[in-house]
C-alpha cells in the first residue's frame, strides 16, 4: 500500500489563500514539487539534485 503524499505550502507563498502557491512533499527517497493550481502534475527528484538546483540558483551559477 503507498501512504498518500503530505503536501506543504512554501513560507515564500505568503500565507496566501487560493492556488497560488508552491508545495512541497518528502518520501523516504525523494522530494515532490506541484503548483497548487496544478496539483495533478508534480516534479519528482531526488534531495541531493534538488539541493544542487538550489545552490545554482542562490550562487548565480544557474
Amino acid at each position: 500500500m503507498v501512504k498518500p503524499l503530505h503536501w506543504q505550502k512554501s513560507t515564500y507563498s505568503g500565507g496566501a489563500e487560493g492556488n497560488a502557491c508552491v508545495e512541497l512533499a518528502a518520501s523516504p527517497t525523494h522530494i515532490h514539487l506541484r503548483e497548487s493550481d496544478t496539483p495533478t502534475t508534480a516534479l519528482t527528484t531526488s534531495p541531493a539534485t534538488l539541493a544542487h538546483l538550489l545552490k545554482g540558483i542562490r550562487t548565480g551559477a544557474l
